[in-house]
């Protein structure tokens, strides 16, 4: 085997890559020395920004493959027939914490998935929670930055998460999910994943259909307590990411069902509670599930930070056949993920290996920017129309078009008969078992507890009492209990 020989970027091969260059034995450095002042350049410029949220995660390869018939549902192509796979790859996540966070902590996990279809790349992005602590996007950076470090003492402050909460009553069902049982997984492996955001399907026939995701962990729901948590980031703050890369490598494949509820398009308007409010399920009786296919992950990345860190998903892309609905925090995230990848990946982070479709041929008037890879040749133009034979629209839309009416400005959301903030976080509470209900109880009590403002305490309080009678009584009496030690 011929031996390898380092080189500079530039190729040329490097001749001691153990001394730098010096004005003679012991003197100061030159600075012709290129090999010494490249390494350390690079070096300097090896991180590139991390994710607001969702900076902490794990990715793997996989493929889906389509189990049931929903062509009456959806033309999209790799949902066409039954047996039919398309290439994967995912990202786990956590949401609040930085890059060199823990796994095992009480936080959301990112579920974010991109199909790499013949007629180019669909991105789900989702959560391991069927809802989401807002409705409206334009709260979403506030959201955020309650949850993160505070600019003053640099750590998460349960004033400000607790305060953040106080003043979105809509957050009581997260809180309920995030604080019970499921907050935290014992692994990627062995949690559900939901789109979360309603979605719109359009079958052949121009028919549309509002849908949810579902993704059945086939492994099991496993989740950890608190204490069992905390001991486990003692021993290994990596363990989400270890578990993953350690199944996947002995052949372990983890699995997930894929199914859907399906509303037709007309149901929307008059159903009992806004459809497209993130903070809110569509009941299974109303709208049974659906199966779709199964997912499966069988290739670790050969690249951490080429594949998990530069991976790049948005809710905007779309294929024919899906669209969007018109849930705000969706449309929110139509161009806030995209913009995202811009600032830190560059304009085109979509030619990276990992973000570039795989069969689908990408054809377009873009040109230039940092990293431009694809740029075309001598007789490719760069603007439209043109007549030289460029690349032209099909004028066939890729999801039916939505109706809108009324005035512009900045409306609240439209009333149903069932728009509350607060009774499906009842009914989450009520499905729990006593024990379920006591963890669920002190895991919220153990923070609430730690407000020093009696008046944020009381709000909080309120929503609890709002969603059910027993559910606020027992959080107050034990916030009251720890305040008082």
């Amino acid at each position: 085997m011929a031996k390898r020989v380092l080189t500079t970027e530039s190729g040329a091969p490097v001749a001691d890559n153990q001394n730098s260059a010096t004005a003679g034995v012991g003197g100061p450095i030159l600075l012709q020395d290129q090999h010494l002042l490249e390494k350390l350049a690079r070096f300097n410029r090896e991180r590139i920004p991390e994710r607001v949220v969702h900076a902490r995660g794990s990715g793997a390869y996989g493929y889906f493959e389509v189990t049931d018939d929903v062509t009456g549902f959806t033309r999209a192509d790799f949902l066409s027939e039954v047996g039919k796979r398309t290439e994967t790859f995912i990202r786990f996540s956590t949401v609040a914490d930085s890059l060199g966070g823990a796994d095992a902590v009480r936080d959301p996990r990112g579920f974010a998935l991109k199909f790499y279809t013949d007629e180019g790349n669909y991105d789900l992005v989702g959560n391991n929670t069927p809802v989401f602590f807002i409705k409206d996007p334009i709260k979403f950076p506030d959201f955020i930055h309650s949850q993160k470090r505070d600019p003053f003492t640099g750590k998460q402050e349960p004033d400000n998460v607790w305060d953040f909460w106080a003043h979105a009553p809509e957050a009581t069902h997260q809180i309920t999910w995030l604080m019970g049982d499921r907050g935290i997984p014992a692994s990627y492996r062995h949690m559900n994943g939901y789109g979360s955001h309603t979605y719109q399907w359009t079958n052949a026939a121009g028919e549309a259909f509002f849908v949810k995701y579902h993704f059945k962990t086939n492994q099991g729901v496993r989740s950890l307590s608190a204490d069992q948590a905390a001991e486990l980031v003692g021993k290994d703050a990596n363990s989400h990411q270890t578990d993953l890369l350690q199944a996947i490598e002995r052949g372990v494949n983890p699995s997930w069902t894929l199914h859907v509820q399906v509303m037709p398009a007309a149901d929307a308007a008059d159903y009992r509670f806004n459809p497209f409010d993130l903070t809110k399920v569509w009941p299974h009786s109303d709208y049974p599930l659906q199966r779709v296919g199964r997912l499966v992950l069988d290739r670790n990345p050969d690249n951490v930070f080429a594949e998990v860190e530069q991976a790049a998903f948005s809710p905007n892309n779309f294929v024919p056949g899906i669209g969007p609905s018109p849930d705000k925090m969706l449309q929110g995230r139509l161009f806030a993920y995209a913009d995202a990848h811009r600032y830190r990946l560059g304009v085109n982070h979509t030619q990276l290996p990992v973000n570039a479709p795989r069969t689908a041929v990408v054809d377009n008037y873009g040109r230039d920017g940092v990293h431009a890879t694809r740029n075309g040749s001598r007789h490719d133009k760069n603007y439209e129309p043109n007549s030289y034979a460029g690349p032209a629209q099909t004028d066939a839309a890729l999801a039916a078009p939505l109706a809108v009416h009324g005035w512009t400005g900045t409306h609240e959301a439209p009333a149903h008969t069932k728009d509350d903030d607060f009774f499906q976080a009842g009914e989450l509470f009520r499905l729990m078992s006593e024990d379920e209900k006591g963890r669920l109880v002190a895991n919220i009590a153990g923070g609430l507890s730690q407000v020093t403002r009696d008046d944020v305490i009381e709000k909080n309080l309120a929503h609890f009492h709002a969603a059910d009678a027993d559910y606020g009584k027992r959080v107050e009496e034990a916030v009251r209990a720890l305040r008082e030690d």
